[in-house]
């Protein structure tokens, strides 16, 4: 896995962002009459993820040429992360994706609404990437979220990657796969083709099972993946949900250049605010772990872990962990004896 040093960013995304609105604490959707208004996006929270640990991110996305894409573009800058990269839609129509989410509490479960389609993204067409963003970065992400959103943007989604890779770029490419978006079917097939670029594979069990008929152990799966085709890293997340409110997070990371497997213990019993976006966490963390050491696979594992288990800790999408803050979690992770105060002081 070769990663060009000489590039202006280490990591660019490329995905829809939304507007996030909640009821606050526990409230529901149908009896609240107050919303919190946040941003969020599986691919911008990423980079966000990854510049608050230090790395130098920018998202490429369309937003709607109004307040509300301002207030977006805002936020967004306020992380670190670059906006070079933002198309605008100055169409009547302009609008931006929202959706709710509701906090779950046992026996209750957390529930999400989406209302994202028709939205500017929606209308980005390949024409409208800059050139010059294909050799911009030393990596590029996106997710299967983006390619089910529809067949256009799926066919653009496919074409960047492959641009990306002829450049290249170290290509990361998150599963992600949402049920209410697309079939099993439709997410293999497309994904599928686009493998063969791919360079860092993220994809949890289930739906290596589940959407890509693997059989075997979650090890065994996740090799298979580099048997088929030439990816280099297969990252896998390993979340026990013993209620909304109590999780316990781990991962493996496979390394086929070395044939070697990573993994450490998993954090215990986080005591869950928010889990969305932990997902993506976790790959910002895993990326930065990849990205600076040259492809340390154990630093990824490390990295990974102990910022999705964090995330799980705060509300909203976005991460917000620097890495002062990630390095001391994972120091009081892998302290097994020994004195720990109970708090940051």
């Amino acid at each position: 896995m070769e990663i060009k040093s000489s590039r202006t960013f280490d990591l660019l995304t490329l995905g829809q962002v939304l507007l996030r609105l909640s009821p606050p604490d526990n409230e529901r959707l149908s009896r609240g009459d107050t919303f919190v208004k946040q941003v969020g996006g599986a691919e911008l929270n990423v980079a966000v993820g990854a510049s608050l640990l230090g790395l130098h991110t920018g998202v490429i996305s369309k937003l709607p040429a109004h307040d509300i894409g301002s207030f977006m573009k805002g936020k967004i800058r306020s992380f670190g992360v670059s906006d070079d990269f933002f198309m605008y839609d100055h169409s009547q129509g302009a609008r931006l994706g929202i959706y709710y989410y509701e906090n779950g509490a046992y026996p209750r479960k957390p529930k999400v609404i989406y209302d994202r389609r028709h939205s500017s993204f929606f209308s980005l067409k390949l024409e409208e990437i800059p050139q010059e963003a294909y050799t911009a970065s030393k990596c590029f992400h996106t997710t299967g979220i983006t390619m089910a959103l529809s067949p256009q943007i799926r066919e653009t989604t496919t074409e960047m990657i492959k641009r990306f890779k002829e450049a290249g770029t170290l290509v990361s490419f998150d599963v992600n796969y949402r049920a209410n978006l697309w079939s099993g079917d439709e997410a293999r097939e497309a994904i599928l083709k686009i493998l063969p670029y791919v360079d860092i594979f993220f994809c949890s069990e289930d739906t290596a099972r589940l959407t890509f008929k693997k059989e075997g152990t979650a090890r065994e799966m996740m090799k298979s993946f580099t048997e088929e085709f030439p990816i280099s890293i297969v990252a896998s997340t390993q979340r026990i949900v013993h209620s909304p409110k109590l999780h316990t997070f781990g991962s493996v990371i496979y390394d086929a250049g070395k044939d070697q497997y990573y993994e450490e213990e998993p954090y215990r019993n986080i005591e869950v605010v928010d889990r969305i976006g932990s997902g993506d966490a976790y790959i910002s963390g895993a990326l930065y772990g990849l990205l600076s050491s040259g492809g340390d696979c154990a630093k990824a594992v490390a990295y990974g872990n102990a910022t999705a288990a964090v995330k799980n800790t705060i509300p909203g999408d976005l991460p917000s962990s620097n890495l002062d803050e990630i390095e001391t979690i994972i120091r009081a992770h892998n302290q097994t004896s020994g004195y720990q105060s109970e708090m940051a002081r």
